[in-house]
């Protein structure tokens, strides 16, 4: 595809819509607190030990599999609620060798505000061995929330390193979905593998979400998720079908705190994407559909007011809070929440998890491709922002693990369409390319700290890419530093491949592998002595019944930087 037809992808999805109306932003209610243990809430109890009796376990119908939940099951009636509250299914996320933090929210009516009065509700969990739940480790009480939509995050801790296990909720005699997690092993342990996915960019009008299905059936030990969980886009304005998307959102796009939550719940009531988060548990990070497209800290991609948009940020890192399983430290505070963390997994892996939208400059030379200005090289234009990059530092200065990995969002390779000649380079802004100064620091640091082997995961672009991470971009020979592993979207983009990618593989030796075709994910499988990655596609997104094709392999070798083919 040539410049002008990238130009009108950009357009596509960079300069669609009007400004918004100062009066089209709400206000959020106070929030709860979180303990470790316990539940999400002001007036919060403790978890008991098993075998207290916080609440008996009601006598119920078997739970749902892990991997599977009949709709007839979500829409049955409930006496206490009306319909089974359980409809958004259950999750697990960020586990430590001792704790995962379980999370479900109680949503009878789940696009509609939830369908729940003002009132608190106390929410039984439970934490088994098995997943009968013959042999019940924890229990407790938690109480959902109604200024968190009713949602629960339980920290759970006491739990043993690198241990299957599982957990349910309960709630007016109603029993939730069964899910399945995973401990990480305990600091130190000697680990001989581990299996990761890789996911992003599930637009829910443009396909199905097989790829999600297909992740859970392979019961992983973690799934990262690098962004654009949802799109906030109103009913076809990211048109990829004619007359309309597959199926289309049922409201206006999302700026106030009640959309955000309805779009949530819209996308969680799917069942493969359900499936996925019952299957293992969930790392979560946002790119910028979360909120905004392309918004930059507290500048939205309209531009319109600070104070118009950090309600509305507001808002949307709320709801993003309400419906993920993070712990309390990223519990927001007014337009504030903290995402970027660290996982650790024995001596084999430590995952950093970043943050690229929430601290950036806006965009330098403007949001789109554009040739750099002064301000691309200014060493004070940041993608992490100061506080956030001084930590990464520290963390990969830290870290004794054998692979350390840089979980995060936009690409991070130099890509840019081969310019006429005599013309000017245009690089897109919204990616690393638009801020290599702060690049350079990152990768600079690395090499010169000699980091264990480093690989970046990321997201974004819709299709699917594995490349070196070179000392000197203008110079293809120069050392490469480590591999960057990009995984295609969920469905975003619908069926026509990205082609005009092409241009960017053919033109840089670094990019070792490029498929153009949106739908599917990433399986990496890590050893001490090998990261090797798979990528799948999805036959066909419009199908709910597609299967999926393992498209390539590709691997990077412990103390050889780099990616080679499998």
């Amino acid at each position: 595809m040539d410049r002008a037809a990238f130009e009108r992808l950009l357009k596509r999805r960079s300069s669609r819509r009007a400004a918004l109306g100062a009066g089209a932003v709400g206000g959020a209610g106070i929030i709860g607190m979180s303990f470790a243990g316990g539940p999400t809430r002001l007036w919060a109890r403790q978890a008991t030990p098993a075998g207290g009796t916080p609440q008996a376990s009601p006598a119920a119908s078997p739970v749902a599999s892990p991997v599977a939940t009949e709709s007839s099951t979500l829409l049955r009636p409930s006496a206490r609620f009306g319909a089974y509250p359980f409809q958004l299914g259950v999750a697990s996320g960020d586990p430590a060798a001792n704790s995962v933090v379980l999370w479900t929210r109680l949503a009878p009516s789940p696009i509609d505000g939830g369908g729940m009065d003002g009132m608190p509700y106390d929410v039984a969990w439970e934490v088994a061995n098995d997943e009968t739940f013959g042999n019940i480790v924890q229990r407790g009480i938690a109480v959902a929330d109604p200024n968190l939509a009713h949602s629960v995050h339980v920290d759970v801790t006491g739990l043993e390193p690198a241990r299957e296990y599982f957990y349910r909720f309960m709630a007016g005699g109603e029993v939730s979905q069964t899910g399945r997690t995973k401990t990480a092993p305990a600091a130190g342990q000697a680990v001989d593998a581990l299996r990761l996915g890789i996911a992003s960019c599930s637009n829910y009008e443009h396909g199905y979400f097989i790829g999600y299905r297909e992740m859970a059936n392979q019961r992983l030990d973690l799934i990262l998720h690098l962004g654009d969980y949802i799109y906030e886009y109103e009913a076809n304005d990211y048109q990829v079908r004619e007359p309309e998307n597959l199926r289309l959102v049922p409201d206006d796009e999302t700026v106030t705190l009640s959309g955000y939550r309805n779009r949530y719940a819209l996308y969680r009531t799917d069942p493969d994407l359900q499936a996925a988060h019952a299957s293992a548990p969930f790392s979560v990070t946002w790119d910028d559909h979360e909120v905004d497209n392309n918004y930059a800290d507290e500048i939205s991609e309209e531009q319109v007011s600070v104070d118009v948009f950090r309600q509305r940020r507001a808002d949307a890192y709320q709801a993003y809070y309400e419906h993920m399983p993070l712990r309390p430290s990223s519990l927001p505070v007014g337009p504030d929440l903290t995402l970027y963390r660290k996982l650790h997994y024995g001596d084999l892996l430590s995952i950093n998890v970043l943050d690229t939208r929430q601290y950036r400059s806006d965009q330098p030379a403007g949001d789109g491709t554009f040739p750099r200005s002064p301000a691309n090289l200014d060493p004070r234009t940041t993608l992490l922002g100061p506080d956030q990059e001084r930590w990464l530092l520290q963390a990969l200065d830290e870290s004794p693990s054998i692979w350390n990995v840089l979980a995060q969002q936009v690409t991070m390779a130099e890509t840019y369409f081969p310019p006429a000649d005599g013309s000017a380079i245009e690089y897109y802004n919204d990616a690393w390319s638009g801020y290599p100064v702060a690049r350079s620091r990152i990768l600079d640091h690395i090499a010169r700290n000699a980091i264990s082997n480093p690989v970046v995961l990321t997201g974004d672009i819709h299709t699917s890419w594995a490349g070196d991470l070179l000392s000197d971009w203008t110079n293809p020979e120069s050392a490469v530093i480590g591999s960057e592993y990009v995984c295609t979207s969920i469905t975003a983009g619908g069926l026509e491949p990205a082609d005009f990618f092409q241009a960017y593989k053919d033109a840089f030796p670094y990019i070792k592998f490029f498929d153009p075709r949106h739908g599917g994910f990433t399986v990496a499988e890590v050893s001490a002595n090998l990261w090797k990655a798979d990528y799948f596609v999805v036959d066909n997104m419009e199908d709910p019944a597609s299967g999926v094709t393992n498209i390539g392999t590709f691997v990077t070798e412990a103390g050889t930087p780099g990616v080679q083919q499998g």
